[in-house]
């Protein structure tokens, strides 16, 4: 997706150990106007797939996610990284481990928003390692729940994540891959 790519150039900011900083315009302040392009691309091309949830991870896909929800006409589902007070104790679990953050985290999602009748759209923000989306695609699977594939707005293409989603059968689409992130440069296949 160009006006993707074209943002990331403008306001991406490269940090050592492969990480990019996009804050300032995907996950932490956020350009509506372009998420709302990315949402019409995700609707695009999965079209004709029946999605009936989205489903994404706490926290920085949740925006992105919500977007897109307007396009397909349903309801988004986040997996918690913390237990509350007021959820059941019916849910499924999970456990995930974090690129950027470096950590070991549960995630949930309660029994009572997925089961076997849903047609799950996966959404996040960045796919490196693929750990997220495993865990999400487990989760789904638990339920009983078909996953139609996981669209995500930046994928780092020098990194395992989309080879092993799609190991597991899963369709991976990224509006923006890089292939490298080289003395601060960014390179899109």
């Amino acid at each position: 997706m160009k006006l993707l790519e074209e943002r990331i150039l403008k306001d991406g900011q490269v940090y050592p150990g492969s990480i990019l900083k996009v804050d300032s315009f995907l996950n932490h302040q956020i350009d509506v106007k372009l998420l709302n392009a990315i949402g019409e691309e995700i609707k695009r091309l999965y079209a004709d797939c029946g999605v009936n949830k989205i489903l994404t991870i706490e926290s920085s896909g949740i925006g992105i996610a919500c977007i897109t929800a307007q396009f397909f006409d349903c309801p988004v589902l986040f997996a918690k990284k913390t237990k509350t007070k007021n959820i059941a104790n019916a849910v499924y679990k999970t456990s995930v481990k974090s690129f950027t953050h470096g950590t070991v985290y549960d995630v949930i999602v309660s029994k009572d928003f997925l089961n076997k009748n849903d047609k799950v759209l996966i959404i996040d923000d960045f796919l490196a390692e693929g750990n997220a989306l495993i865990g999400l695609i487990d989760l789904c699977r638990q339920a009983g729940a078909e996953v139609v594939g996981c669209a995500i707005a930046i994928e780092k293409g020098f990194q395992p994540g989309s080879s092993r989603i799609r190991e597991l059968g899963v369709r991976v689409d990224s509006l923006a891959v890089i292939d490298s992130m080289e003395d601060g440069e960014i390179k899109f296949r």
